[in-house]
């Protein structure tokens, strides 16, 4: 830079500071998977024991009918002592034949199946769990409480994994892994399940190998009695992320909480990128909330939890703000475009090759701990940045396939050329989260389903995850309505 002014010098620095801020999600994933393997001498299985406590089950359910009797029927066939398992349905003032099915199944399984109505529905997931958690409480026979989803499929050995755990008292709770399991599968919850992949079955392993854990997955949580009454015997209902509220209020209260990798839970996902979009933006405004609510909790180490590391804190921000990050380093980028076009080419080949070499040895590693997704969604995992993005790799990798892109075009390789191109590569993430937002817009229209999954596949289910988040953002800024919107379920799952 011998021929930069001093402030142009300073200028520059900064830019590559701002770049180099907005690519802490990379790094932060680099690490991650880097940290992955400890899991395999930094676990919970060497206090874990054969354990089998009385469990009381807690399954929410609103107009469930279609799937309410497959989840009973399973929980019956587990592998898990009959005299110890108790189920409550509560019944939330169901309009449909939920009543009549579970009411059915208590018929015949008295003692094993009970039906609790409550005639005043509507109040949100977390009040409906906490009227069944005020009667399985009040009885001392219980000692443990599953919480579950009214549609999920449960392993037949999940429980006792998931039990084997409360066997170490320090233990207050242990959660499953949520596993896509619709019998029908589309490009979209074929890239949710790889997306479950990363998030739980890696991203959950690290965070056991880190003492804390970002949520207890609501669609099958384990606590042990006296976790559940360290809280205060409720769930909390001041948020929408209820199950990461109560995940982070036990071990705050000193208890560990445990994913178990081996207990396998099948869910029906959404099919439709509006219905995914309602679902997670209830998830992302809900981590907004404990955000806020837990502001002076983050970076703030403490002898009694971890939720205070570094590294803990630094995946939460990392996530949380993905967006922002964005599009700091692509501002970054564009500005060292115009004032420093050499360095900006040598700044986007570093970028886009370690994220290239991360996101390989990330997917590598992440499908071959679930072969049978990743057989399913091998072209999703393939695709899981997005056409996009892969092509930039590629550029960066391979200089030469910009020429040949340029030729395939018809365009020749001018400065204004080159200029317009570099323009759109380093702005290609807040490009392709423009491009999911009109993927939702064209999704109802005649067709749109097929552009939709097209502009899904160029984007990048990533890009998806960073719109809604924004989305988030928008939402809470403008405190709109949160009241819980209850994700539409027909009983996909494989039983």
């Amino acid at each position: 830079m011998t021929d930069l002014t001093w402030l142009q010098t300073v200028v520059v620095v900064l830019l590559l500071l701002c770049v180099l801020v907005g690519t802490l999600p990379v790094v932060n994933t680099g690490l991650q998977f880097l940290v992955l393997p400890l899991h395999a001498f930094r676990n919970h299985y060497g206090k874990a024991a054969p354990y089998h406590p009385n469990v009381a089950v807690i399954i929410p359910a609103w107009n469930e009918g279609l799937v309410i009797g497959p989840a009973i029927e399973r929980l019956l066939q587990l592998e898990y002592p009959g005299e110890r398992l108790r189920i409550f349905v509560v019944d939330d003032a169901s309009t449909d034949d939920t009543p009549t099915i579970v009411a059915a199944k208590a018929a015949a399984h008295p003692g094993r199946v009970v039906h609790l109505r409550r005639e005043k529905g509507g109040e949100g997931k977390a009040h409906t769990l906490n009227h069944g958690l005020e009667i399985a409480l009040a009885d001392e026979w219980t000692e443990a409480v599953l919480i579950m989803d009214a549609d999920v499929i449960f392993a037949r050995d999940s429980l006792r994994k998931l039990s084997r755990h409360l066997a170490d008292d320090e233990v207050g709770a242990a959660t499953a892994y949520i596993a896509e399991g619709s019998r029908d599968r589309n490009y979209l919850t074929r890239f949710i399940a790889i997306e479950y992949v990363i998030g739980q079955l890696s991203a959950r392993r690290v965070q056991n190998v880190g003492g804390a854990i970002a949520c207890l997955a609501g669609g099958a949580q384990l606590h042990s009695r006296a976790n559940l009454e360290a809280i205060g015997g409720r769930i909390p209902t001041g948020t929408l992320a209820e199950d990461t509220m109560t995940t982070f209020e036990g071990q705050l209260k000193g208890r560990r909480m445990v994913f178990e990798p081996h207990a396998v839970v099948l869910a029906e996902e959404p099919r439709t990128i509006d219905s995914l979009w309602k679902q997670r933006l209830r998830w992302a405004r809900g981590n907004v909330q404990l955000t806020s609510i837990y502001r002076k909790l983050w970076f703030r180490p403490s002898p009694t939890h971890r939720l205070g590391s570094f590294s803990f804190g630094l995946a939460w921000f990392t996530i949380l703000l993905l967006p922002a990050f964005m599009l700091l380093a692509a501002a970054g980028m564009l500005a060292l475009l115009v004032l420093h076009s050499d360095i900006a080419e040598f700044v986007f080949r570093f970028m886009w090759i370690s994220a290239a070499c991360i996101y390989l040895f990330s997917i590598l590693f992440s499908v071959q701990l679930d072969p049978r997704t990743g057989r399913h969604s091998w072209r999703e995992a393939i695709m899981f940045p997005g056409l996009g993005a892969l092509l930039l790799m590629a550029i960066a990798l391979f200089p030469w396939l910009f020429q040949a892109l340029l030729q395939a075009l018809g365009q020749r390789a001018t400065e204004q050329t080159l200029f317009t191109w570099a323009v759109i590569f380093y702005l290609w993430g807040p490009i392709s989260m423009l491009g999911i937002w009109l993927a939702r817009a064209v999704e109802p229209l005649p067709a749109g389903r097929f552009f939709a999954g097209l502009l899904l596949y160029v984007c990048g289910y990533g890009s998806l995850l960073c719109a809604i988040t924004v989305d988030s953002y928008i939402k809470e800024w403008r405190r709109a309505d949160a009241s819980w919107i209850k994700t539409e379920k027909i009983g996909r799952v494989d039983s």
